[in-house]
């Protein structure tokens, strides 16, 4: 049975959110290259720094999440226009941002997948324990030992605990 991995705010956070973003950002940008006004011209193009960099950021962290889920045999990966299946064997790493306030979680494969040699994802938001690591990723790290018929991994320390 195929268990969600990634967070219901997925969709928010890699469409919603930035289109919002941008599109305020733009016609803010533009009225202010457009109206005649008082604005003083380095407010212009701070403003349009602004845009351009909150842009790039929205596309490094957001567009790029996948919604994720598991069963027995494969990993499945939308973008919500495709979604591609993925051996649980051809996981080789997976690791977990911390420092980001969405904890995103990188599943690094042995092949390409449709959508290259790594996914992002948004796990479910824990309000507790934010120092350890999300408990998705040890799941992820067991089911592809189990899929490449290797046993369960001796646990390994929590380094900030």
């Amino acid at each position: 049975m195929r268990q969600t991995l990634s967070s219901g705010q997925t969709l928010l956070m890699k469409l919603v959110l930035p289109v919002l973003w941008i599109a305020g950002f733009a016609a803010a940008t533009v009225l202010l290259f457009t109206a005649d006004g008082p604005a003083p011209p380095p407010l212009k193009w701070l403003v349009l720094g602004v845009a351009v960099a909150g842009g790039l950021s929205w596309y490094s962290w957001g567009v790029r999440l996948k919604r994720v889920a598991i069963d027995d045999e494969w990993l499945y990966a939308s973008n919500y226009a495709r979604e591609v299946r993925i051996a649980l064997r051809d996981i080789d790493q997976v690791s977990e941002n911390r420092w980001v306030n969405i904890r995103p979680v990188t599943v690094s494969f042995r092949r390409d997948t449709g959508f290259g040699h790594r996914i992002i994802f948004m796990p479910p938001v824990r309000w507790w324990g934010f120092w350890h690591p999300h408990p998705v990723v040890r799941e992820l790290e067991a089911a592809a030992r189990r899929a490449r018929g290797l046993p369960p991994a001796q646990p390994r320390p929590d380094p900030l605990s």
